[in-house]
């Protein structure tokens, strides 16, 4: 399979924050959807972003808990938003539809990680519901917004997706839960779904990222005991992160999907996946857990994730 996933010399790295980054850039009269966009990862990159001009939306499952999170950042707004709920996700899309406004940038920011087996909606399970099929809905719904000639939509993925490509015969779990593999599967979809979408958008300039931020302790562990982080190496007895584990600081850990809403330097690109500000390479064949493995950047089942998708949601903004 031929690829463009190749770097390409960005001049950036796994240091470098979304503030510099975004050194020259003027977003001034853009308007961005960062999803989770006032925790974690999702509160540094919508900061950056209103330094750097742009109107922020954030839509959030905690309202009152996201308006006092991005209190004092100018040019910031909060909706209510349930990526679990499909209602919830077109209510959204219609109230954003219904301002007549346009959109230049949607982060699928928020997401969950390793929680026990639950299920929301129809019985879906909940990472792939909430991480994937919720995104999809959301993008899907707020097409006829997206700014044909420029927007970009940018998927937060992980290194995890290497746990597991796409369980096509039990995505829901039926049979059994992992909530590593299911949590892989999750970010292999993420990576997918900016995969196909860069496909369909491509001819109306509308590109689409998948990335991995980076190891960051941030609430994206809130499902995890303190022996397991302490087990996986993460943090010591006191709580403390371990520097072997290489995590970044949220700053760092949103300069990737900031890079890739705004770079210059991917003008002519989309459809691949970006690590460390710059476009990741292949995933190694030694089993190493950097790049993107194949399965996650495969078109077919790019193509057939986006079918499926369609089936579960009732929702295709291109057919």
């Amino acid at each position: 399979m031929t690829t463009a996933q190749h770097k390409i010399g960005s001049g950036f790295g796994a240091h470098s924050t979304a503030d510099e980054v975004l050194q020259g850039i003027d977003l001034s009269g853009k308007l961005a959807i960062v999803t989770g966009g006032y925790s974690g990862l999702g509160l540094e990159t919508t900061r950056a972003l209103a330094k750097a001009g742009a109107h922020i939306v954030v839509p959030a499952r905690r309202v009152d808990v996201a308006r006092e999170a991005v209190d004092g950042i100018d040019g910031v707004e909060v909706d209510e938003l349930d990526l679990g709920d499909l209602d919830s996700v077109r209510a959204f899309a219609e109230r954003f539809l219904a301002s007549g406004r346009t959109v230049d940038i949607v982060i699928d920011n928020a997401g969950i990680m390793a929680c026990p087996q639950t299920r929301v909606g129809p019985g879906w399970e909940a990472q792939f519901a909430t991480n994937h099929l919720g995104h999809y809905a959301l993008v899907n719904r707020l097409w006829p917004a997206i700014e044909p000639g420029g927007a970009r939509v940018v998927s937060v993925s992980s290194a995890g997706h290497h746990n597991s490509g796409i369980r096509w015969d039990d995505v829901h779990w039926r049979d059994g839960y992992d909530k590593w593999e299911a949590y892989g599967q999750a970010k292999t979809a993420n990576v997918l779904f900016a995969v196909h979408l860069d496909r369909l958008g491509r001819d109306a300039g509308v590109r689409a990222f998948a990335l991995h931020p980076g190891g960051i302790l941030t609430p994206l562990q809130r499902h995890l005991a303190k022996e397991e982080m302490v087990e996986r190496g993460w943090i010591d007895e006191d709580g403390k992160p371990l520097n072997p584990a290489g995590f970044k600081s949220p700053e760092q850990g949103a300069a990737t999907q900031v890079w890739a809403a705004t770079s210059p330097q991917l003008a002519d690109l989309g459809g691949v996946y970006c690590e460390d500000c710059d476009i990741a390479e292949p995933a190694p064949t030694d089993g190493e857990r950097v790049g993107v493995r194949d399965y996650a950047i495969d078109p077919e089942q790019a193509a057939r994730l986006w079918a499926l998708s369609a089936e579960l949601t009732g929702v295709n903004a291109f057919a």
